[in-house]
């Protein structure tokens, strides 16, 4: 069915799209290059321009974005320190050279035809991470999606000449442009992937890790774990706090990202529960914890961190989750009735309850 939005424009699929394609992975976003074509085109077919630096578009219908094949020039420093210019002269192969690695440089015309002057292809099937040309070093980003990638592409190698351009990045000081959001971005993509750890190995590798990351303690374990954590199926927080968990204050590196508020609970809250998990066993342990943890309003969180610690050491989540469901058959609401105006007395009452219904699971 032929789309009147596009139907005389030089349009490609480009990118992600067409790469994950010929990996025969699901497919996600499309993201398109236009070809040829001004901003003023794009706006008399109905395309809503949302472009900041240089001119995108949402299709009027999929609100797929679509951008105008552009160039870049390196004017200042850091990932924002570019020129762009989106003039009608600029071809698919100008827009495709100033990718970052040639896996991502790959156009899909309308007709099916791949575009691959870089052979994108040829690193796919060698399995090779490759930069597309020496304009890798002019933004600090790059180095960010080179870890990701590696995580989620896990099987493929690194260029070792990209690997070193990652590490001019960092010599020449650009990674310290980055800011705090930019690079939680790129953390969440990687830390969903089936093998996180590789990310934080590449940044360590180049370097960049101290710089993007301060404070972060990654070591060999942490790499298992998270690769457990996406075994079980665990949520960004708590892979998030898995990651943070050997470091000497896991709140101020999530912090220092910016981390939303439920990933800095759990980076707080995944040493306390080790620690409690770990301490001798007895009913005043298990209800101190659960305390400590908030387990009776938010019992939900309090087991997604028991499952954390599973992926640490040995833990029967099971047994946790009666005990939580225990503590929380403790009607309050009619202890606190029969000592009105007696608030201690209404604490104390409440803690023998709950200390008695996880005595009478033994």
């Amino acid at each position: 069915m032929i789309d009147p939005a596009v139907q005389g424009l030089d349009v490609y699929v480009v990118g992600g799209a067409v790469r994950d394609d010929l990996l025969g992975l699901p497919a996600g976003d499309r993201d398109w290059v236009v070809v040829g074509a001004t901003p003023e085109q794009m706006s008399r077919r109905g395309f809503i321009p949302v472009g900041g630096d240089f001119p995108v578009f949402l299709h009027p219908k999929t609100k797929e974005e679509y951008a105008l094949a552009r160039t870049e020039r390196k004017s200042g420093r850091g990932y924002k320190g570019f020129t762009f210019y989106t003039g009608v002269d600029v071809t698919l192969e100008d827009d495709l050279q100033r990718r970052d690695l040639t896996v991502n440089a790959i156009a899909q015309g309308p007709d099916g035809q791949l575009v691959d002057p870089l052979h994108g292809q040829e690193d796919i099937q060698r399995k090779v991470l490759r930069h597309v040309g020496q304009a890798f070093v002019e933004d600090p980003v790059r180095l960010l999606r080179l870890a990701r990638f590696a995580a989620r592409f896990h099987d493929f190698s690194i260029a070792p000449e990209t690997l070193a351009l990652a590490r001019r990045l960092v010599d020449d000081g650009e990674v310290d442009a980055l800011v705090p959001e930019r690079v939680w971005r790129e953390m969440v993509k990687g830390l969903m992937t089936d093998q996180p750890g590789r990310m934080f190995d590449v940044l360590a590798a180049t370097g960049a890790l101290p710089r993007v990351l301060p404070g972060l303690r990654f070591e060999p374990p942490i790499a298992d774990e998270l690769i457990r954590a996406n075994q079980a199926g665990l949520g960004l927080p708590a892979r998030f706090a898995l990651l943070c968990r050997l470091s000497d204050t896991p709140l101020s590196v999530a912090q220092h990202v910016r981390a939303p508020s439920d990933c800095q609970d759990f980076a707080r809250l995944l040493p306390v529960v080790l620690e409690g998990i770990q301490a001798p066993a007895g009913t005043e342990n298990s209800l101190d914890l659960m305390e400590r943890c908030d387990a009776l309003r938010k019992p939900e969180r309090f087991l997604d961190l028991i499952a954390a610690a599973a992926c640490v050491c040995d833990v029967d989540q099971d047994v946790w989750r009666v005990r939580v469901s225990a503590i929380r058959s403790v009607d309050a609401g009619a202890i606190a009735k029969l000592m009105q105006g007696q608030p201690q007395r209404i604490k104390q009452a409440l803690r023998e309850a709950r200390l008695q219904a996880l005595e009478s699971l033994a």
